[in-house]
């Protein structure tokens, strides 16, 4: 469990005192055009400086990012925040090589609103490309300016002079100075440079290597490692009394009976929002089970029962034309139409959403799992009529996240609750049927596709079509919350947006990397939500990627191409076709098992939005015929982030996104009937078990020395569905489009099933 030393009644302020570590920091910027929002993945702050690196062009002090103190101990913030993805340990490898010092030095502080620089949102596979660039070339100035004191203060040209690792710079003739008594002397208050001197890759001592995650110790040994472990003294526990899913409410919940229950402190009611607050957990439960024993209603329109995701395409939606291209008309020997689609997708957290809310002298501090705690401030600040300066949110990691799952409507829920209370800690957590009931979901997607080859065996023409509602309705104000229409008076909805390219979000990765002509990209953007949707793991990359790869792979069989040459064959990219070199020599794909009705192979591509990590796979998959059953025998992945930070990292994060995008693409989708969600537990909602784990995955990391960080969180999430619908369909000759890929469908498309 994770306890406070101090008491619970103490203020923001005597907790900010007690760190020690910000109080000279300048946050001067922050009044000068900060912007709120900020796309998934897209920074929140007016950028400032634009010809800096990363983040940097948002906060340019060098004191926002870095301190120094008398003794040598460095201190580095940062506004990227700690989801699992081991971004701590890679952000430390970047500050430690950069300064160089050994990371076991330095302490890292990460997305704290009062204590950190506003990075935005840490998601889109953004941390590395904007926050560790920032990282990097904020140690690239430091290391220079105390470079440049040394050398003043031997009267050397500083040139000459080195860092030793430890923490010195280093004369010609032997002579050492400490950082700490340099620091001293300066100021750290200036803005960055563009072009501090980057260490050489070739002497690095930290960046590129192995390093044991930071992260992983407390997970490993039960120790403080989550968001849910918190606890303060004089907690108390709630729970949230409401229907079984968004769009739902309780005819007459029994909250008079709750309020008269053993330990039930308050009952708290605002409109339809009610909570139980007890002394203890259970206490909590029991009282919210007594008040919950009521019928419910629907308060929006059915669910789309008959139709599933296919329901988009007959909603309203906003033409967006990604790619028109008219090039010379091509001869057609072939023409394949096809369309393809995924359900609603849980995030499926193992962790029920958690928060905890203190309201303390007019202040408000929140510890919260959020990926976006910048804009949480801001946005609960609203929702409880409080100044932004005078709320906190601290990021604690939980167990479940990559995308906007109920970790920001729990912590404004804890917050309104914790108004109600003053001067005691309030732990507010999400039953499990309360994360799968009201979570915002993945959302659900179809694809059309329409392409030619020629007698060349190219491409001739690509027509595509991508209907998809907004896959980031993160709150950036206080109506983005599911509570706030629930509150008396309601909150005006916040409006769902398309995110603009190159991020995009139903339309990312629709633009092919690859060079085809007569190119027809168009997003039907569906402002209309039949289920609450937002933000999930690579967004709308991961359809459209399937969609893209399988076509391309149609494409091949039609015209009797190997699908590595025909890729080859439209890819000019050369980072981009050495990591499907990369991966199909380690797979040898040139001898691979052929389709014999049970056994195949597929592999599939993509660059991340085309902007971030390149992924390329290769899999060997066997179908039980007879039950329809799926196995993964092996996985072989190529993986070009630029320079690896943290290869093992990287490797992790590639590693669980294969397995992510397999169970997708196997066992997951959101059920419902007309007035609600149905799959409130895991038997319902099926994810992939150790069982079903592949027989083995490899994943390569190419070696980029001195190339730009590319983030690679989300990068596998779209070739691993495709390479199995590529693998499937050359181990049985049967194309499956619509996901989840199940025994059934496996059977029925066989000609087994019955």
């Amino acid at each position: 469990m994770i306890r406070t030393e101090k008491s619970a009644m103490a203020t923001r302020r005597e907790a900010l005192v007690g760190g020690g570590l910000l109080l000279a920091f300048s946050f001067a910027s922050r009044g000068l055009g900060q912007l709120v929002g900020g796309g998934e993945g897209g920074a929140a702050p007016k950028a400032l400086r634009p010809d800096l690196p990363g983040s940097l062009k948002n906060r340019p002090e060098l004191d926002a990012w870095i301190r120094i103190a008398p003794d040598g101990a460095a201190t580095v913030f940062s506004g990227k925040a700690e989801l699992g993805q081991g971004i701590r340990t890679a952000l430390l490898q970047v500050a430690a090589e950069e300064l160089d010092l050994s990371p076991a030095t330095i302490t890292l502080i990460t997305a704290d609103t009062a204590r950190t620089p506003d990075e935005g949102l840490t998601a889109g596979s953004h941390s590395m490309q904007d926050g560790g660039t920032a990282l990097a070339n904020a140690g690239a100035n430091v290391r220079f300016l105390l470079i440049q004191a040394a050398a003043r203060q031997w009267k050397l040209p500083p040139e000459s002079l080195t860092t030793s690792g430890d923490g010195h710079v280093m004369a010609p003739d032997g002579r050492r100075l400490g950082y700490g008594p340099l620091a001293a002397a300066l100021s750290l208050h200036i803005e960055a440079v563009p072009d501090a001197p980057r260490r050489d890759p070739a002497h690095y001592r930290t960046l590129g290597r192995d390093l044991p995650r930071v992260d992983i110790p407390a997970k490993l040994t039960g120790g403080a490692a989550y968001v849910q472990d918190l606890r303060f003294p004089g907690m108390l526990h709630a729970r949230l009394v409401r229907g079984p899913s968004y769009g739902t409410r309780l005819k007459a919940p029994n909250l008079e009976a709750a309020r008269a229950m053993p330990g039930v402190v308050a009952v708290i009611q605002k409109g339809d929002f009610a909570a139980v607050v007890a002394l203890k957990e259970w206490q909590a439960i029991k009282a919210m089970r007594v008040a919950q024993a009521s019928d419910y209603v629907r308060t929006l329109p059915p669910l789309p029962v008959t139709d599933g995701p296919h329901r988009l395409q007959s909603l309203p939606s906003r033409e967006i034309v990604v790619l028109d291209t008219r090039d010379d008309e091509r001869p057609a020997t072939r023409t394949i139409r096809a369309s393809y689609s995924r359900p609603w997708y849980s995030h499926g957290s193992i962790g029920p959403s958690c928060a905890v809310a203190l309201a303390s002298d007019g202040e408000l501090t929140l510890w919260s799992h959020s990926q976006g705690v910048f804009d949480m401030h801001r946005a609960v600040a609203e929702l409880v009529g409080l100044p932004a300066k005078k709320v906190r949110c601290i990021h604690i990691p939980s167990a479940g996240c990559y995308g906007q799952n109920g970790a920001d409507d729990v912590t404004a829920e804890a917050a309104l609750i914790a108004m109600e209370l003053p001067g005691r800690p309030i732990r507010l957590q999400w039953m499990r049927e309360q994360e799968f009931g009201w979570e915002p979901c993945g959302c659900g997607m179809v694809t059309k596709v329409e392409a030619s080859i020629g007698p060349d065996k190219r491409i001739a023409h690509w027509t595509y079509e991508v209907w998809s509602n907004s896959h980031n309705n993160r709150p950036v104000m206080a109506g983005g919350y599911a509570v706030a229409q629930q509150v008396v008076p309601p909150l005006l909805m916040q409006e769902p947006k398309p995110i603009p390219m190159p991020e995009g979000d139903g339309d990312r990765n629709a633009n092919p990397l690859y060079v085809f002509p007569n190119m027809d990209v168009r997003y039907h953007f569906v402002p209309e939500m039949p289920l609450r949707v937002s933000a999930l793991r690579s967004l709308g990359a991961h359809l459209n990627i399937f969609s893209l790869e399988s076509m391309l792979d149609e494409l091949a069989l039609t015209g009797g191409v190997d699908p590595l040459a025909f890729r080859l064959a439209h890819m000019q990219d050369e980072r981009a076709r050495a990591v499907m070199i990369e991966a199909t020599r380690r797979f040898d794909w040139a001898h691979r098992p052929r389709g014999d009705g049970r056994r195949g192979c597929g592999m599939a591509f993509a660059r991340y939005k085309n902007i971030g990590a390149y992924c390329a796979l290769a899999m060997e998959i066997e179908v039980e015929r007879e039950t329809g059953a799926i196995m993964v025998h092996r996985v072989q992945a190529a993986v070009d982030a630029g320079q690896p930070a943290s290869p093992d990292g990287i490797r992790n994060q590639v590693e669980g996104g294969i397995i992510q995008s397999l169970s997708w693409a196997i066992k997951e989708a959101v059920s419902y009937d007309d007035s609600k969600r149905t799959s409130f537990d895991w038997g319902s909602y099926p994810i992939l078990r150790f069982l079903d784990m592949p027989g083995s995955i490899d994943v390569h990391v190419m070696d980029r020395p001195g190339q730009p960080f590319l983030g690679a969180g989300e990068t596998a999430q779209g070739p691993t569905s495709a390479a199995l619908a590529n693998a499937i369909a050359d181990a049985t000759g049967a194309r499956l489009r619509d996901m989840p890929l199940t025994p059934e469908k496996v059977k029925a498309a066989i000609g087994l099933a019955g």
